[in-house]
């Protein structure tokens, strides 16, 4: 990578709370700043990167440096990135430069069906959007690619019912591809804007109530083990386990030991702090610190629940 660094970093505590080494780099415009050096990468909780943004991240990648509002993000560090995509097929021409540079990653990979409900408008059709994850698979190994069904979403013409035959089918035919589905369930208090936005496109969403969530994990969970697919909730803070669902993790340290093993510098990072969690979540996401570099309104995949997009 081309980066200019001082020889003397220092450490800083940002919103997520993790102590960062903080490096001089020149920027496009020959100024000397400061750029945060992470380990881990997020890219990204706030758009679709690998969709619509992997030509910048990997030219970003490959000068050594990204640059988001005026703030900067240096390479120097890092040994992982996350991706988080409902279409990863733009990135995965990239993914050997990836490989070259000695850099890991993994792929959170949402993947709902509301097709014929219209909240996923501009998805690419959803038989091609399977070959697309089953191909990622066969690519990076599926212990890499997390099937997201996320969130799930009940409407007047959404039942309950409906709602696990949709994820069944799903899982038919992901099995073998991945090893975890992550779920979180609908909840309007979380999705305001959005909530405005479904409702002006005639989709009228209701939250998941108890008896809801106990028919849809008693059900996911029995899926999970008939597929051979381990089923999580994302950030939610009811207990499942009863249904044999449990808590994820989707910056995830117990994955990153066991899949990438190997890098001992990544290694080094994990073992050398207490609480890795990232307090710049939501306080029932029991993510580990990351980096994110995505910014809101800035996803064209125009779902209409999404939180990203005001």
């Amino acid at each position: 990578m081309s980066q200019q660094n001082h020889p003397e970093g220092r450490k800083v505590s940002g919103k997520s709370g993790k102590h960062w080494e903080v490096v001089k780099i020149i920027n496009a415009a020959g100024e000397e700043v400061e750029a945060v050096a992470p380990v881990i990468i997020s890219a990204s909780r706030r758009n679709d990167t690998p969709a619509f943004h992997s030509q910048w991240f990997m030219e970003s990648l490959g000068r050594g440096y990204l640059g988001v509002l005026n703030k900067y993000v240096s390479f120097k560090n890092v040994r992982l990135i996350v991706f988080w995509t409902k279409n990863p097929e733009p990135m995965m021409d990239h993914l050997s430069e990836i490989d070259n540079m000695g850099i890991g990653y993994y792929f959170q990979h949402t993947f709902n069906d509301y097709e014929s409900e219209g909240l996923e408008p501009n998805l690419p059709p959803l038989e091609d959007r399977i070959a697309t994850f089953k191909k990622l698979s066969g690519m990076i190994g599926k212990e890499k690619v997390i099937w997201r069904f996320d969130p799930l979403v009940l409407t007047d013409t959404i039942t309950k019912e409906i709602l696990v035959e949709k994820v069944e089918k799903l899982m038919q035919q992901l099995t073998g591809f991945t090893e975890k589905l992550v779920i979180s369930f609908y909840r309007s208090d979380d999705y305001e804007h959005a909530l405005k936005r479904m409702q002006a496109n005639q989709i009228n969403p209701r939250d998941f109530e108890g008896e809801d969530i106990s028919f849809v994990a008693r059900k996911l969970g029995a899926l999970g083990k008939k597929y051979n697919i381990r089923v999580a909730t994302c950030a939610d803070k009811g207990d499942l386990s009863f249904y044999g669902i449990e808590h994820n993790k989707c910056i995830d340290d117990d994955l990153i030991r066991r899949v990438f093993n190997g890098d001992k510098d990544l290694m080094a990072f994990l073992g050398s702090r207490k609480n890795l969690k990232d307090p710049g979540q939501r306080n029932e996401c029991q993510c580990i610190v990351s980096k994110d570099v995505g910014l809101n309104n800035t996803c064209a995949n125009g779902c209409l629940y999404c939180y990203a997009n005001c």
